[in-house]
Formats: C-alpha cells, structure tokens, sequence
C-alpha cells in the first residue's frame, strides 16, 4: 500500500475537485501526518518581471497540524526558512511559518533572526495591494515593522492537494490530571522499546493564546523525538519536535501576540513543560501545564 494517499484536491477558486473534506478531519484525527501539493507559474509568482513562465510543481511538509472543534484542519510548517527559487535563499534570515487550511485559506508568520531594529510596535496593519499579483490576495495584516509580522492571505494556486500517511496508531489517552481514558501506558512504552516513532496530541494547548474567552476547542498534534520511560513509575516523556502555537479559530491564522513557538515536554501523567520564544524578543520563557493528551504511535 502507497504511505501517502490524496484525499482532498481544491481549484484555483478553492472549490472541491475530488475526494471529501472529512476524510482529511478523520485522517488527522487519527494522528495521520499532512503534507499538501500546489503548483504556480514562475513569474506570476517568484519574479513577475521574469518572462519564465514555468509551471512549478511543489510539495510541502506540515509538522504540526490542528484539528479545531473536531471538525476542521490546519497545519503549520514549522521548518522551514525563506526559499528564493530558484538559486537559494531570501534576503532576511528568518522563519518561514505558513499555515494551510483545508478551505485553502493560508497564513504566514515571519519571525525574523538577523537582530533588526524594529520600526513599529505590535498591532495591526494596513492590508497591501499587490497589484503586481494579481493571484495573491491579502486579508489581513499584523505586526509590521516589528521583528514578528504575519499576514492572511489567499493564493489562488492551480490547485491544492491534500495528503495524508497513515501508519499510526493510537495506544494510550488520559486526562489532563493523569486519569486514563483508553489504552495503556505499557502499550506506548512497548511500542518504543522496539523503536516505535511517537506523536502526541494535546487539548486546548493553544488557548491562553490571544483572545481566551473565546477559545475554540482543539488538538495539536506534534511528534516527538527523545522519549524516556520510567520503569518503575512506569511514565513516558518525551522531546517534541519544534513547534508553533497560534490561536485556534476556523480557519486558521495569526494575529497581534497571538502566537508563538519553541519546544515541549510532554509526559503521560498530563504534565506539559514548555521552552517557548517570544517572536517579537526572541527571548525564551518557560512555562508549564497540564493537558488531556492522546498518544500514537508508529506501525
């Protein structure tokens, strides 16, 4: 059996091609990872003074998804850095944090590392123009001037392809106070004696983002590298992979000090330790609570 298998294709207009919607929610709500194919003509959309019109055909990688009240995805490129196709990289070191949605909706999220001054303070911004892609449609703007800016936006790619890898199983789920809900903490440290990979799931770990009254239900869902198993206390914790935290809203996006991103410790009694970045300072915090989790891991 193939590991990837497209189960959504959008068009240009956003509107469904093939396969369902809900086969991608029911997909990632079994741990199974994303990775999304669009295409788009060279000078329309890297150098639009360029008479190169190529089609480019490209593949992305989302690390870290979300699945919002249950019923809707995003994910998050959480490594990846500018690209400047097609002979390197862009001109400002940075971090490049796109988010996809399933309706095609996108965000990116630019957290800058060269040590610029900042010319402006948090809030948001005035929404550009331009003009000179026509394909590419801003909806809103955050944080210009300052080391953080992010933006919403609409790029009508030839299409968007969703993918999706199953090969995941999940073994074990508790409360955030520990108390088990399904499976068993032996099944998951099993499975990692003999080499299994792990992903995590954990609720509503976004919800002190941005506006918290009105906080939408949701998971994250994050691998893990390092894990370590207490054998008498029998508890597993483990090094999640980098991660990027925004505000959970349908669709999803960024906004004025309404994400971040770092690292954390998950471990199976619902404690959560987090070493997290300030966009604006790049300056560390840590921090730490307790989540319902749900863990999985590789067949």
């Amino acid at each position: 059996m193939p590991r990837w298998t497209q189960v959504l294709e959008l068009d240009s207009d956003r509107q469904r091609v093939s396969g369902d919607a809900e086969q991608l929610v029911e997909a990632v709500r079994r741990g199974s990872d994303l990775r999304i194919g669009t295409a788009f003509v060279h000078n329309e959309h890297i150098d639009t003074s360029s008479d190169r019109d190529e089609l480019i055909a490209e593949v992305m990688d989302f690390r870290v998804t979300y699945l919002i009240d249950d019923r809707f995805v995003a994910g998050i490129q959480t490594l990846r850095m500018p690209i400047s196709l097609p002979d390197g990289f862009g001109p400002r070191e940075s971090m490049s944090f796109f988010l996809y949605n399933q309706d095609g909706h996108q965000a990116i999220a630019r957290p800058f590392l060269d040590g610029g001054v900042p010319t402006s303070s948090p809030g948001v911004s005035a929404v550009e123009p331009w003009p000179g892609m026509p394909k590419y449609s801003e909806s809103a703007a955050f944080d210009a001037g300052t080391n953080a800016p992010s933006s919403h936006f609409i790029y009508d790619f030839e299409y968007f392809r969703y993918f999706v890898a199953g090969g995941w199983r999940e073994v074990f789920s508790h409360e955030s106070d520990g108390s088990v809900l399904g499976g068993s903490i032996e099944q998951l440290a099993d499975a990692v004696a003999r080499g299994a990979e792990v992903k995590v799931a954990i609720r509503d770990l976004c919800s002190d983002l941005g506006e918290t009254s009105a906080a939408v239900e949701h998971e994250v869902f994050v691998h893990l590298g390092a894990c370590y198993y207490y054998t008498e206390d029998k508890q597993l914790l483990g090094a999640a992979h980098p991660m990027v935290r925004t505000r959970p809203s349908i669709p999803m996006g960024y906004g004025s000090r309404a994400w971040d991103f770092g690292w954390l410790m998950p471990r199976s009694d619902g404690f959560v330790a987090g070493w997290l970045c300030d966009p604006y300072t790049l300056k560390f915090r840590r921090e730490d609570g307790r989540y319902a989790m749900r863990w999985f891991v590789s067949e």
